[in-house]
């Protein structure tokens, strides 16, 4: 499994050059474009990643130690899904079909083909069985992605939110000051607030903003689902053993940094 991690992050780092923490998305769009040659680097990788999938479901999802520590541990409902403020793999592993990419398209997810995982059970092996179908959605939209690329620019043309192409500013001196004012000040966004969500990895990431008309936020506030998913351990784990706690941590799926901040 980490050689297959290594190759994702091999990937990433010829898209954007970082590997576990890419800094490439911008306001209307992206930084620069795809490499030359990113289609074969994503090409080989999703030829032999569903056989992997199939390796692994056999030798983990399959193997009658991983069920014994997993199934019946760890349980929720929907309802209390919902109360604690459980987003992603956790919620749909009670049975509830939310995923804000089918629910609330964004970013042109409407144009892509996959099913949204669920189970019902709502304990650490359900929550498992979700993540690894999901790889198997991920790989489908991937495919389509690889099928499906359009031409043209990789930055929208709108000069509130997007500054100038950088090799003229140093040939325009409007190009310049444009740039700059773009890069040092930010877009100046009109009065009054606004959120959006989108189905991270582990759960629902929200951006709340609330805006005085300025190129600063005058409230922001931004939500991901590591906190709320941890809040809830103590109360999904009264009854078991320590060992069992491992169990339940795993199949939350934390981030420190997300409980941290």
């Amino acid at each position: 499994m980490f050689t297959d991690r290594e190759q994702i992050f091999d990937i990433i780092e010829a898209v954007c050059g970082a590997r576990m923490h890419p800094n490439w998305f911008r306001i209307g769009g992206v930084a620069q474009d795809l490499p030359d040659g990113w289609e074969k680097l994503v090409g080989d990788f999703i030829k032999i990643f569903p056989k992997h999938i199939k390796e692994y479901e056999d030798m983990v999802m399959r193997n009658s130690i991983f069920k014994a520590r997993t199934q019946g541990i760890g349980i929720y409902t929907v309802q209390e899904a919902i109360e604690w403020g459980v987003t992603g793999p956790g919620l749909r592993a009670c049975g509830l079909e939310w995923d804000f990419r089918k629910k609330q398209p964004y970013s042109g997810y409407d144009q892509f083909e996959f099913d949204i995982p669920t189970a019902q059970n709502g304990d650490c092996y359900d929550r498992a069985v979700v993540r690894v179908e999901e790889m198997k959605q991920s790989t489908r939209i991937i495919q389509q992605c690889l099928n499906n690329m359009p031409e043209g620019s990789y930055k929208a043309d709108h000069p509130l939110t997007t500054p100038p192409v950088k090799k003229y500013t140093m040939e325009h001196i409007e190009t310049l000051i444009t740039h700059f004012l773009g890069v040092s000040w930010g877009p100046v966004i009109p009065a009054g607030e606004a959120m959006s969500c989108i189905e991270a990895s582990k759960g629902a990431n929200s951006y709340y903003m609330v805006s005085d008309g300025s190129t600063s936020p005058y409230r922001s506030r931004i939500r991901t689902p590591s906190f709320p998913h941890m809040q809830m351990v103590p109360y999904i784990s009264k009854g078991y053993t320590v060992a069992d706690l491992l169990s339940i941590l795993g199949s939350i799926d934390f981030v420190l940094a997300d409980i941290d901040r």
